[in-house]
């Protein structure tokens, strides 16, 4: 397999809030199908980002990419992420972990943003 991507969200009771993360991962299906692509949530939801982890090692995993859906850099990707991702490495030592920076801290997703408002 090598190559993985877990799309990384903060959960929610809601049902409905995953819809977006889904669609996110359905759209990279679609666009690379070898590479598989796992939701992931920090609370409130399942899976949890160690299970959805341990699922794609099982599955032959070398290489995971962890991309937070987040719109900012608060307490969970400052503090919570990095310490759950250093617990995947300790326990995945042959793995390599590559946690990205929030969505929202990339300038394309906040150009489109600003372009979707000014519509």
């Amino acid at each position: 397999m090598g190559k993985a991507i877990i799309l990384f969200g903060h959960g929610s009771r809601d049902p409905l809030w995953r819809q977006p993360i889904e669609a996110v991962a359905a759209r990279l299906a679609r666009r690379d199908p070898a590479i598989p692509v796992r939701c992931a949530y920090m609370e409130l939801e399942q899976p949890d980002l160690a299970t959805a982890a341990r699922e794609l090692v099982a599955a032959g995993a070398t290489g995971v990419t962890i991309v937070p859906m987040f719109l900012g850099t608060g307490k969970h990707a400052r503090t919570d992420m990095p310490a759950q991702v250093d617990a995947l490495r300790k326990a995945h030592p042959g793995v390599r972990f590559e946690l990205q920076r929030a969505v929202g801290e990339d300038p394309r997703l906040l150009d489109l943003l600003a372009a979707i408002a000014l519509e």
